[in-house]
C-alpha cells in the first residue's frame, strides 16, 4: 500500500508540520506495520523549479535555417526571478511544440539539478542565450506521467510558485507491506488511524458519518448470502462523458501507484484507496434486469475487463443480471457492462464478499487485483453505503451528474464480535503493569467499544478488524500500541536439566561412530515419487510402496513421504559423483513414514475449540509409523592409492562393516545371514538381525546394490549401501560397559579351523564358539574362509583366532586347550562343525 503523507495529513490534521515521512515510518513500524520504503517523487531534484507563463514564441527553424523545430520563448517566472534580454521575462530555447503563448509551464532555472545529475545553466545555443529549461515530466523524473511533451499547467496557476508543490512531487510516499491480518491498512483511512495513534493525536475518520443508501433504488438480489452479506447500489445519471479527472485526483492516484483511466473509474479507485472499500461502476445502459449475486453454473463463461474469456468454476462468486454473468465478484468486472467514453448513467456497486471465496477465485483464474487483494484480507462491512455515497457525490460534483435519491442496501450482516477478558490480562501477558484506563484508551484508539464491570472487560471489535476474536488479540493490540520496547526482557529460569535420554545418547554415539569411521553425514528432503520406488526395483507388494501422499507437496514431481532413506541418500551420492567427488562414504539419520493400508482417516476437529481426548487419540491412531533409520552408501575407493601402495575399492563388506559399527555403538552385536531383498544384489545382500526375547529381530540389510538399480539411478558400478532401523537397534541394545583395566597377564591364542556346510552362517558358528569357550574367552576373530576340494563339495572352512586371558593369573597350556576344545564341541553340537584335520 502506497500512502502519500499529504493524504494522511487530511485525516490527521494535528500531525506536526515538521514531521517527515521517515519519522512517520519509524513510529508505525514500532506499532507493528512494515514500511518497506519512504519515497519522494522529487528525489534527485534540487535547485530552483518554478511556474512561468509563456509571453512570446519565436520560430527559429526558417530564420536560422535549422533542420529541426526550435523555438525561442520569453517566459515570465516572477519579478524576483526574471532576468535576461527583455524586461519581465527570461529567454529560453525549447524544441517542444505542445504549448502556446499564454500557457503556464514549469521552468528549471540555472542552478537546478534534475534527476540523473543533469545541471541547468545559462548557455548560448542557436544564436540565443537559453536562461533555463522548460521541463517535461520525464526530465523531472516523474514516474508514470505524460511524457509526450513539456508540462502545461492549469491556466489559473500563479506565476513564480515553487513547482514542486504545484506538481505534488514534494510529497513523501510510504510503501507499506500489509500483512494478511491487517487488511484495514490497505487504505489511507487505516494508515492514518495508525499514524494518529502512533503520534497520540486526533484522528478524523473519513467514514465517520452515517450515509444510508436507502431503499427503492435499482433492484438487487443476493442468492448466496454466505458469499455476499451486503450489497449497496447507487445510481448517478447525466454524467458528462468528456469530463476529465481533476489534477489533484490523478496526482494522488499516481502517487498511490495507479494510473488514471476515466473520471468514473478514477473516482472508484480513489475512494477505494481512501476508505479501503473496493467499488465497481457499471454502464447503466448495458444492464438487463436486476443485479444479482450467485455462484457460477456449469458451462458459464465471462469476458473480463482484460479482454480474456474465462471458464467459470462452480465455486466462483458472480455478479449477474438477466443476460448472465457481468462480473467476477470482488475480482474484476465484465467487459459487457464496462464504462465507455459514451457512458452517461452509472450504477455504483459497493459490496461485502466472503474473503475465502474471493481469494480462491483470484488464484483459480490467476487474476490478482486491487479489489481482490483487499477483499481476501477482510473489508469493513459497514463501509459499502458510505463508499457508494462518496463515489456518487464525487461523480455529481466532478462529472455534472445527478444522484438518484433512492439507493439499495441489501444487508444480512452478523452481530458484532464481542470478547470478554480480565482487564489485567494484557499487562499480565506483557509482564508489566498496564492500568485499566490505559487499556480502554488504547482500545478506543483502534475503534473498539469497551465496557468495564469490575475487573471484567467486554470489548466490541470494530467492524474493520475481523482479526480481533480472542482475548490474546485484544492484549496484542494494547501491547503494540504501548510499544513492544516497553515489554521487559526477562530471561526465564531454566529448570535443572537431566541430560540426554538413553535413546538420544545412543543416536549420538551411532552418528559419531560412523563419522569416526570416515563417513560424512548428509541431510536430504523426505519427499519421493513412485519413480524412486521403480528405480529401487521394489515389487508391487512391497510394503515400502505404501507411502503417504502430501495434500500440498512442494513439488508435484515428489508428492510422497519417504518410506526408506535410500532415495535421498543415493541422490546425494550421485550429485557428488557428478561434481567430481568419486570416492564417497555418506550416511544419513532420519525418519521414514510407514502408513498401513487400513489406517483410519484422521478426524478434523473444528478450530473453534480444543480437540477432545477422543479426537486426539483418533488423530494419533491415524498417523503413520515414523521409525528413525540410519543408512550408509559407498562408492569408489574405500582406501586411496598412494606411495604406500594401491587403493582398495569399496565393496559389500564395507557396507556390512558400517552396519556393525553402528550397531556396536548402540551396544549390540548383529547376527548376519544371506538374504534376497531389493534393492540389493541377491548374491551380495546380508540380512541383519539382533537377538530378541522371541527370536531374531530383523533390523536392516547391507550389501552391494543390484546392477539394474545402479543403472537406473546413474550410480557408479558396485555401489554399496546399508540401512538399519535405528529405533530397533537402540531398543535391543545394552548399556555399554567400560572395559576393565588391561590385564597384566599374557594372553593365550588358539586357532581353530572348522568345516561346516556352505549354507551355515559364520555368525552362528561364532556364536556357538563364544558360548562354549566360557569366561576365559577375551576375543574371537574370523580370519579365513576357504572352499575347495580339500574340504569337500558343499562345504567351507572357517578359521577363527580365539584369544584367552585370565585377570588374575597366567593361563596354562592345558587351560587354554580345554577352553578351545569346549568351544569346538559347542560349535559341533550347534552347527555340525568338524575340526579340520581331525
Amino acid at each position: 500500500m502506497r500512502a502519500p503523507i499529504s493524504w494522511i495529513r487530511e485525516f490527521v490534521p494535528d500531525l506536526p508540520a515538521d514531521v517527515t515521512g521517515r519519522q512517520v515510518a519509524e513510529r508505525i513500524v514500532a506499532a507493528g506495520l512494515e514500511v518497506e520504503t519512504v519515497e519522494s517523487a522529487a528525489a534527485g531534484l534540487s535547485g530552483p523549479l518554478v511556474t512561468g507563463r509563456v509571453l512570446s514564441i519565436e520560430e527559429l527553424r526558417e530564420k536560422e535555417k535549422l533542420k529541426k523545430d526550435i523555438r525561442y520563448c520569453r517566459v515570465d517566472v516572477g519579478p524576483e526571478l526574471n532576468d535576461g534580454e527583455g524586461a519581465g521575462s527570461r529567454g529560453i530555447v525549447c524544441g517542444a511544440r505542445n504549448f502556446a503563448v499564454g500557457d503556464m509551464v514549469v521552468v528549471a532555472l540555472p542552478g537546478a539539478v534534475l534527476p540523473g545529475g543533469f545541471e541547468i545553466a545559462a548557455r548560448k545555443t542557436y544564436g540565443h542565450i537559453s536562461d533555463g529549461m522548460i521541463s517535461s515530466e520525464r526530465e523531472l523524473g516523474i514516474p508514470d506521467g505524460d511524457h509526450a511533451g513539456i508540462i502545461v499547467l492549469p491556466a489559473d496557476t500563479a506565476v513564480g510558485l515553487d513547482a514542486r508543490g504545484v506538481l505534488g512531487i514534494d510529497d513523501e510516499v510510504l510503501d507499506i507491506a500489509v500483512t494478511p491480518d491487517r487488511g484495514y491498512a490497505l487504505s489511507i483511512r487505516g494508515v492514518a488511524r495508525e499514524v494518529a495513534t502512533a503520534f497520540d493525536v486526533a484522528f478524523t475518520d473519513p467514514a465517520g458519518t452515517d450515509a444510508p443508501a436507502g431503499q427503492g433504488g435499482y433492484p438487487i438480489r443476493i442468492d448466496d448470502p454466505s458469499g455476499c452479506d451486503r450489497f449497496v447500489a447507487r445510481t448517478v445519471t447525466g454524467i458528462d462523458p468528456t469530463a476529465p479527472s481533476p489534477g489533484w485526483m490523478t496526482k494522488r492516484l499516481q502517487a498511490a501507484g495507479m494510473r488514471s483511466i476515466s473520471l468514473a473509474v478514477d473516482i472508484t479507485n480513489y475512494v477505494m484507496l481512501e476508505l479501503g472499500q473496493p467499488l465497481h461502476a457499471y454502464d447503466l445502459a448495458t444492464l438487463r434486469g436486476p443485479v444479482g449475486v450467485r455462484r457460477a453454473r456449469p458451462g458459464e463463461k465471462l469476458e473480463t475487463l482484460d479482454a480474456a474469456v474465462r471458464d467459470l468454476d462452480a465455486e466462483d462468486l458472480l455478479i449477474v443480471d438477466d443476460s448472465g454473468p457481468i462480473g467476477l465478484a470482488g475480482v474484476m468486472g465484465g467487459a459487457s457492462t464496462e464504462i465507455s467514453a459514451a457512458t452517461t448513467d452509472v450504477l455504483i456497486e459497493a459490496a461485502h464478499f466472503d474473503p475465502i471465496a474471493i481469494a480462491r477465485a483470484a488464484r483459480r483464474h490467476k487474476l490478482p487485483s486491487e479489489a481482490s487483494r483487499r477483499f481476501e484480507r477482510g473489508v469493513d462491512p459497514a463501509l459499502p453505503p458510505i463508499a457508494a455515497g462518496r463515489v456518487a457525490a464525487l461523480l455529481a460534483e466532478l462529472g455534472g451528474g445527478t444522484v438518484v435519491a433512492a439507493g439499495t442496501d441489501v444487508a444480512m450482516l452478523p452481530a458484532p464480535t464481542t470478547i470478554t477478558l480480565e482487564v489485567a490480562y494484557p499487562g499480565r501477558l506483557a509482564g508489566r503493569e498496564i492500568a485499566a484506563d490505559t487499556v480502554t484508551r488504547r482500545l478506543a484508539q483502534i475503534g473498539a467499544g469497551t465496557a468495564l464491570d469490575g475487573t471484567t472487560l467486554t470489548v466490541t471489535a470494530p467492524s474493520w478488524r475481523p482479526d480481533l476474536t480472542d482475548p490474546a488479540d485484544i492484549a496484542e493490540e494494547v501491547i503494540r500500541l504501548e510499544g513492544y520496547d516497553s515489554v521487559p526482557a526477562v530471561l526465564p529460569a531454566a529448570p535443572a536439566g537431566r541430560g540426554l535420554t538413553h535413546s538420544q545418547a545412543r543416536r549420538r554415539s551411532v552418528s559419531r561412530a560412523l563419522a569416526g569411521a570416515g563417513y560424512v553425514e548428509v541431510l536430504s528432503y523426505p519427499f519421493v515419487s513412485e519413480k524412486d520406488f521403480d528405480a529401487l526395483g521394489l515389487d508391487a507388494e512391497d510394503a515400502r510402496r505404501i507411502a503417504l501422499r502430501l495434500a500440498n507437496p512442494i513439488s508435484e514431481a515428489e508428492p510422497l513421504l519417504r518410506t526408506t532413506l535410500l532415495p535421498g541418500l543415493l541422490t546425494a551420492l550421485r550429485r557428488n559423483v557428478g561434481r567430481g567427488n568419486t570416492d564417497l562414504a555418506l550416511f544419513e539419520v532420519g525418519r521414514v513414514y510407514r502408513p498401513s493400508r487400513d489406517a483410519p482417516p484422521a478426524p478434523r476437529p473444528p478450530v473453534t475449540r480444543r480437540a477432545s481426548v477422543e479426537e486426539l487419540a483418533a488423530t494419533e491412531a491415524a498417523l503413520p509409523r515414523q521409525p528413525r533409520r540410519i543408512a550408509v552408501a559407498l562408492c569408489g575407493n574405500r582406501e586411496t592409492a598412494g606411495w604406500w601402495g594401491p587403493g582398495r575399492p569399496a565393496d559389500w563388506t564395507d557396507a556390512l562393516t558400517a552396519a556393525r559399527t553402528a550397531a556396536r555403538a548402540a551396544g549390540i552385536e548383529l547376527v548376519v545371514s544371506g538374504d534376497v531383498h531389493a534393492p540389493w544384489h541377491p548374491g551380495r545382500c546380508a540380512a541383519l538381525h539382533v537377538a530378541g526375547a522371541d527370536g531374531p529381530v530383523l533390523v536392516g540389510h547391507a550389501g552391494e546394490l543390484h546392477p539394474r538399480v545402479v543403472s537406473a539411478l546413474g550410480l557408479p558400478a558396485r555401489t554399496c549401501a546399508a540401512e538399519l532401523d535405528l529405533d530397533r537397534l537402540i531398543g535391543h541394545g545394552r548399556q555399554v560397559q567400560a572395559e576393565p583395566a588391561l590385564s597384566g597377564f599374557p594372553p593365550a591364542t588358539q586357532d581353530v579351523a572348522l568345516i561346516v556346510d556352505a549354507g551355515v552362517p559364520a555368525a552362528e558358528v561364532e556364536a556357538a564358539l563364544r558360548a562354549g569357550a566360557g569366561d576365559l574367552l577375551e576375543a574371537i576373530r574370523l580370519f579365513d574362509v576357504f572352499t575347495g576340494e580339500q574340504v569337500g563339495a558343499g562345504k567351507k572352512s572357517l578359521a577363527y583366532a580365539l584369544r584367552f586371558r585370565a585377570p588374575d593369573r597366567t593361563l596354562t597350556v592345558e587351560e587354554a586347550t580345554a577352553a578351545r576344545d569346549a568351544a569346538v564341541a559347542a560349535a559341533a553340537a550347534a552347527t555340525g562343525a568338524v575340526l579340520r584335520g581331525a
